[in-house]
């Protein structure tokens, strides 16, 4: 997945999506413009599209609060998640039908949202990516998995994809991976309480994705960031919680955390680990993370095969969707 302008996609992303067969794209730097100006943008995207009649994801952050990125009219102003969290969660799906409602009026078919990770009430806003930010649902996992949860249903209940985040947590993090390296949580555990939001989430009727966080996790893997690490990918979130569908990463393209490691070989160590699908917010290092992985399957049969299995998990995931039309 790669990124596209929301309001004004550039030559070499749309090139992208053409030329190297994206299977989806998230929008970026945000809208004002409204729902009609961004459905235009999704229809462009649309159109640039060669993936052999598989249609297309088009994403986007739209969680509310701080980080509601298509705005204007047609779309409502969202409140943030601690407000979110003060509703029944009764309200707040049926709310969330309704932003959802707006998504797919404006041609999105994914929403990045809702956020499961839970900041403890001592720790607020020193949290840097979700409590300074006030994109918890609460400051307990059952009150995140209850909210959480209820945003999750109402999204898909209007026929839009919801991508669960940040597994296995950023809520006990002070730095923020989109702007500092070597963000660091020292406190959860590979059976931690603070799962619960996530391990609910995944149990759901309708399968989610799953976006995975680039925090280090010093009890769970001490050398890798959870998007490079097995034990998060595959022994927590396949193994130990069942989950058989998409795992996306965060941001691979121009997230700090990720600068010390060469283009390429960040989708190559996610998928290796067990991802699905590597997403960049910068369409500029899409040719060079492709190359990789396509240079690497030509050569690794093992690796194409777990490469072949991930595309078949994108398409079952959008046939669950109701994007694929099967004979």
């Amino acid at each position: 997945m790669g990124g596209v302008d929301a309001d004004e996609p550039a030559d070499d992303e749309l090139a992208a999506v053409r030329d190297l067969h994206l299977g989806g794209v998230i929008l970026t730097n945000g809208s004002s413009a409204g729902v009609q100006a961004t459905r235009q943008v999704s229809d462009r995207v649309r159109e640039a599209a060669t993936t052999g009649g598989v249609p297309m994801w088009v994403s986007a952050d739209q969680e509310g609060g701080k980080v509601q990125h298509l705005k204007g009219q047609g779309f409502d102003t969202m409140p943030t998640a601690v407000e979110q969290g003060r509703l029944s969660p009764e309200e707040l799906r049926s709310k969330a039908e309704g932003w959802g409602g707006q998504l797919s009026a404006a041609g999105v078919n994914v929403n990045l949202a809702p956020v499961l990770d839970t900041v403890p009430a001592d720790l607020g806003g020193d949290n840097k990516p979700i409590g300074f930010l006030e994109r918890n649902y609460g400051t307990t996992p059952g009150a995140v998995a209850e909210h959480g949860t209820a945003y999750q249903a109402g999204m898909t209940d209007a026929g839009v994809t919801p991508a669960v985040k940040h597994f296995p947590g950023l809520g006990r993090v002070l730095g923020n991976t989109d702007d500092a390296k070597d963000v660091k949580d020292e406190v959860t555990t590979r059976d931690d309480a603070y799962l619960e939001p996530f391990r609910a989430a995944v149990g759901a009727e309708k399968t989610p994705l799953v976006m995975i966080s680039s925090a280090r996790y010093t009890k769970i893997d001490p050398d890798n960031m959870a998007a490079f690490s097995s034990t998060v990918l595959t022994g927590m979130l396949r193994e130990d919680l069942g989950f058989d569908g998409v795992i996306v990463s965060d941001d691979l393209g121009a997230a700090k955390a990720l600068e010390d490691v060469p283009v390429g070989e960040r989708a190559l160590r996610f998928l290796t680990a067990g991802g699905t699908v590597a997403l960049s917010v910068d369409a500029k290092t899409l040719p060079e993370m492709t190359g990789a992985v396509l240079e690497r399957a030509g050569s690794d049969a093992q690796f194409r095969e777990r490469v072949e299995k991930d595309a078949e998990r994108v398409v079952a995931a959008k046939a669950e969707a109701g994007l694929v039309k099967c004979g």
